[in-house]
């Protein structure tokens, strides 16, 4: 691996990290002022709704966290990690989308 590609998978890891974060603390601020809404019985319609899109976020995070690891992969012309990736993406989307099913 060249230093420039070293370069561009520390950038990847920095860019990946501040996605979590930022999916994890908006799915937190979410879930605490549904769990308020709920507790308190203000707005219960409201509170459902945002217990609800917290809920989504977390479920979401991880599956944007593949799609930018896939891009840079591609990008570097990786084609191992880019299969790789798609493969847990698949993954991620079925069971996502299988837990959704009523």
């Amino acid at each position: 691996m060249s230093t420039a590609d070293g370069d561009v998978l520390g950038r990847l890891e920095l860019q990946l990290g501040r996605l979590l974060f930022a999916g994890v603390a908006s799915s937190a601020t979410c879930l605490a002022v549904g769990l308020v809404l709920a507790v308190t019985g203000a707005y219960p319609a409201a509170a459902n709704g945002i217990l609800t899109t917290g809920l989504v976020i977390l479920m979401i995070t991880p599956i944007g966290r593949v799609a930018a690891s896939l891009v840079v992969y591609a990008r570097l012309r990786d084609w191992f990690f880019v299969a790789t990736t798609i493969l847990v993406f698949v993954v991620l989307l079925l069971a996502w989308f299988l837990k959704m099913k009523p």
